[in-house]
């Protein structure tokens, strides 16, 4: 009997122990991984995004570095790559497990959004200049209502953008092409808040000891601009202000613990998003036996 899903995929708040299970369950399934993770396709920026690559072992994985650090890569990029991918995976007669946290970017898969590849609009952005950020968000609000990515919403250059793609996708008149037909079995990974609270603070402390402070200096030695490293948010954020001397280095980790913990909420209240508009997502207990309780799903819905 043909199996009723081609497409396994793992979620979760950041933290949450998501690789590690991809990676069993790709060892298991004859699967291959691909991130879902908005920073890890970024070469270079390795512990400050939690990248945890020696967990991969053989298992072969998907977008993750495969853009400079200092540029920029959107959903529109992360939809078709990682479209390709899925369709370069079953080629090969292997199962896809998508495995990672930054909702928008999984929600435009599973869900399908149909997005357009938007050039810059000098004309409109020249116009957009004249505007507060206030108008430009409600702008962007009135365009689109659903819109959940903040930092388009907190800074100028990416509010002006997002306008931008929003007013060419709807004067967007090409007939897009049909998406791969996937048919996913979506599983998360759910802590209980303090739980995930202490597993945020441990991996930070372990991240920290393996030199992402390190990390983040060589970037802007690099020549990664202060600026860029604060629009890549939370760890490159706030250790870039502690490189300029605006921040004490306590100063530092107390503020990124906190807002790595608040993150994780918004995370959580995305994917609560996702359900209340009809994904199914099986919920894993993180404090059991994910693993074997994810085979046991997969198997059961193998036979239903």
């Amino acid at each position: 009997m043909k199996n009723p899903y081609n497409l396994l995929v793992i979620l979760g708040a950041t933290a949450g122990g998501k690789t590690g299970l991809a990676v069993k369950a790709a060892s298991y399934f004859a699967g291959e991984i691909i991130s879902a993770d908005s920073r890890q396709v970024y070469r270079g920026m390795d512990l400050g995004t939690g990248k945890d690559l020696q967990e991969y072992g053989d298992v072969p994985y998907h977008l993750i570095d495969i853009a400079e650090a200092g540029s920029e890569y959107n959903v529109f990029q992360f939809q078709r790559d990682c479209f390709d991918s899925i369709e370069t995976i079953w080629q090969r007669q292997k199962l896809p497990i998508i495995c990672g946290g930054t909702g928008m970017y999984l929600d435009a898969v599973l869900s399908g959004y149909r997005l357009v590849a938007v050039p810059q609009n000098q004309q409109l952005r020249e116009e957009l200049e004249l505007f507060s950020d206030n108008a430009l968000r409600q702008n962007l609000l009135q365009l689109k209502p659903e819109q959940h990515n903040r930092t388009d919403l907190e800074q100028r250059e990416r509010l002006i953008r997002a306008i931008e793609i929003a007013v060419g996708e709807q004067s967007a008149t090409k007939k897009l092409p049909p998406l791969p037909e996937i048919s996913p079995l979506v599983f998360g990974i759910k802590w209980p808040r303090e739980v995930l609270r202490k597993r945020i603070a441990v991996r930070l402390r372990q991240r920290f000891e393996a030199g992402m402070i390190d990390e983040v200096q060589q970037l802007h030695d690099a020549g990664v601009t202060w600026e860029k490293l604060e629009f890549y948010g939370l760890e490159y954020r706030l250790i870039a202000q502690y490189l300029q001397g605006q921040l004490s280095q306590n100063d530092m980790v107390q503020k990124l613990r906190s807002a790595i913990g608040q993150f994780a909420k918004r995370q959580e209240t995305f994917f609560r998003r996702m359900e209340k508009r009809g994904m199914e997502i099986c919920w894993l207990d993180g404090e059991g036996d994910v693993f074997g309780e994810l085979c046991r799903e997969v198997n059961r819905k193998a036979c239903i």
